[in-house]
């Protein structure tokens, strides 16, 4: 179970917290921990990845590719109906916390997908209607790929340990590339690589002391060491 930091002392302005944040990042690197930490600490709503739904991730781990496309569509299918039935359900009057972006689906069908299968991805892609909200803020995870497997290695989930440097790599560099360009919200990039958010009370208060600060633009985050 997830550690839940909900007793920290600092002093949080609700009515100036972002009331939309997306937490983002490569596999491992803490972002689903992070957005229920956020939103237990604020008394936010989750939007979440399901990614155990997937029926083919393993398959895809074990030999991504024989079964890309349609891992890449089960997702994008899935993302697309959470947001949608968000908004039937008027889910996003309230504030909340979500562990992906819907621009990243792409970013992953890029790294994964070949020329053909991209191109049938995307005139899928072209023809569903995402109503996506803008984040009030992106935080964005950055970790080096042995960090990365490691935390896979720990964390024990079966089907992930199929994952390969090769492809974590890939998968790293493109999220390094989207989010050097990245311009949608305000933009917190945070270096993970010693940061543990799941156990480390003093390591998430000063991550979201930081995040109190923050009202627009770009920003970096990089942790003490002492920490």
């Amino acid at each position: 179970m997830t550690p839940m930091f909900d007793e920290i002392n600092l002093d949080i302005n609700r009515e100036k917290l972002p009331r939309f944040i997306a937490v983002e990042g490569c596999i491992g690197v803490g972002k689903t921990t992070l957005a229920r930490n956020l939103a237990n600490l604020f008394n936010y709503e989750t939007l979440l990845e399901q990614a155990e739904e997937n029926p083919f991730l393993e398959r895809f781990y074990r030999d991504p590719k024989a079964t890309a496309l349609p891992t890449q569509l089960f997702f994008l299918f899935q993302r697309a109906n959470q947001l949608r039935d968000s908004r039937q359900n008027d889910l996003f009057t309230p504030i909340r916390v979500a562990d992906f972006l819907m621009d990243k689906d792409q970013l992953f069908a890029q790294v994964t997908l070949d020329k053909d299968e991209y191109a049938i991805y995307q005139q899928v892609f072209d023809k569903l209607t995402i109503d996506s909200p803008r984040p009030d803020l992106v935080i964005y995870l950055q970790a080096p790929v042995d960090v990365l497997l490691e935390r896979i290695r720990q964390r024990g989930i079966a089907a992930e340990q199929y994952i390969t440097r090769d492809y974590l790599s890939a998968l790293n560099d493109a999220y390094t590339e989207f989010f050097h360009f990245y311009d949608g919200a305000p933009l917190l990039i945070v270096n993970a690589r010693d940061l543990n958010l799941a156990n480390n009370r003093e390591h998430f208060k000063q991550l979201v002391n930081y995040i109190l600060n923050i009202k627009s633009g770009r920003h970096y985050y990089n942790p003490s060491p002492e920490l």
